[in-house]
């Protein structure tokens, strides 16, 4: 085992520090304010507060590292913000810590496709929207100094789901392609195994991190419905369909990570709900 910076430590990033610690890595954990680094002040490893979005801040920092995992979150930022984090912030890193081997988390958002296709990480990336193009370039940095980059999908788990809490909060709306657009999710657990695995390969590359099934919208609300004794979410009225999701519509294979080794405590959809999620937010019993 190594020494290894987990550059951001949030709803991923602290999960990941802890697997790490426990398997026996020397961890630095960074977060983006001092708030944040108080709060895991009690953690076997220590968190310091530091912009990695400023250069001079990461070069002051300091320290060795053998490997670093840039998981640092814009928590839903403007386009501004994306450059910011994950572009710059795999510049500052990268001028600083030449030597360490870069896991830059990146998302399955930079594939544009849209008819359904079967993704695969040898799948054209070619996004149209600013925020994306912003990864698609930090990507390139990091695979160009030997990285790799993990292309997540929607994160879930526990405490976290973006289904279960329009459900909850009475605010989710069916739109008219919700009956045929896929949504590719993968379990914060699942994604930590992966880095880990990912951190003590040889590998370098992309590799696509999701579960082993996409699913719809329309299948996970008609599924929460079913579970919860909930009514479906009410239909769009044609015209007002602002989708915040993205349009893109894909179906995102996890062959190429799978073939290492990975496999996933929690591959669909339905069984990270009932063995995870659903109990997190209080429901037990529910299968």
């Amino acid at each position: 085992m190594g020494r290894i910076l987990i550059a951001g430590c949030g709803y991923v990033g602290e999960a990941a520090a802890d697997l790490f610690s426990a398997r026996g890595w020397e961890v630095e954990g960074w977060t983006a304010s001092a708030e944040s680094a108080r709060r895991l002040s009690e953690k076997p490893y220590g968190v310091r507060a530091v912009d990695i979005g400023d250069e001079s801040a990461v070069s002051a920092a300091g320290g060795e590292f053998d490997v670093i995992v840039q998981c640092a979150s814009t928590g839903g930022g403007d386009a501004e913000h994306y450059r910011r984090i994950y572009l710059e912030g795999v510049r500052n890193l990268s001028r600083s810590f030449p030597r360490a081997k870069l896991v830059f988390i990146s998302s399955t958002s930079v594939y544009a496709q849209k008819e359904g296709e079967i993704v695969d990480e040898e799948s054209p990336a070619e996004p149209v929207h600013e925020k994306a193009k912003f990864l698609r370039e930090a990507e390139e940095l990091a695979l160009a100094r030997g990285g790799i980059v993990a292309r997540l999908g929607g994160i879930h788990g526990p405490g976290r789901s973006f289904f279960l809490t329009k459900c909850l909060e009475g605010t989710a709306v069916l739109t008219s392609d919700d009956s045929r657009r896929f949504i590719n999710q993968a379990h914060r657990d699942d994604i930590v195994a992966a880095l880990l695995l990912l951190a003590e390969s040889g590998e370098v590359g992309i590799f696509n991190l999701v579960g082993d099934e996409p699913i719809t919208a329309r299948e996970a609300y008609e599924w929460l419905s079913s579970r919860l004794g909930t009514p479906l979410p009410t239909e769009a009225a044609k015209g007002s369909e602002a989708r915040k999701r993205g349009t893109s519509n894909k179906r995102v294979t996890n062959k190429k990570l799978r073939a290492l080794g990975w496999v996933p405590k929690y591959p669909t959809f339905e069984i990270a709900m009932v063995r995870s999620i659903l109990p997190s937010f209080g429901f037990d019993g529910i299968h």
